[in-house]
């Protein structure tokens, strides 16, 4: 497969995931019952699974070696844990604010590495 197809396959993932991801943790905090809706549960699985596929398939062209690589790895991990506590897991409306603020921080970090490919990310 081509690189900048692979390459934007990647960043329109990760385009409809923050998306996703901002509503659904506006519905968390609002506690709407939207958020229990059956394709909410479904599709933003299916576009981060996309995203991760196409992330590992850009890594393996590039050389997973790349230290900036490996500090997007880290920063995903993060969005995650902070987003469930955003969607999920926060106990008040107030938790998942604040887990989803920070969630979308981590996710503007990440983008910024990829654009510099640079661990330092914007602060570079």
């Amino acid at each position: 497969m081509n690189y900048s197809l692979i390459k934007h396959i990647h960043m329109t993932a990760a385009g409809l995931s923050i998306l996703l991801f901002v509503v659904r943790a506006y519905w968390s905090v609002t506690c709407s019952t939207r958020l229990q809706a059956r394709t909410i549960k479904i599709v933003p699985h299916i576009i981060d699974t996309v995203l991760l596929v196409a992330g590992i398939m850009l890594a393996a062209v590039i050389g997973p070696e790349q230290p900036w690589i490996l500090a997007k790895i880290v920063g995903v991990l993060l969005y995650i844990g902070v987003g469930t506590v955003a969607i999920k897991r926060g106990k008040t409306p107030k938790t998942r604010a604040i887990a989803a603020v920070v969630a979308v921080a981590i996710f503007v970090y990440i983008i910024g590495i990829a654009l510099n490919h640079n661990p330092m990310s914007w602060f570079s």
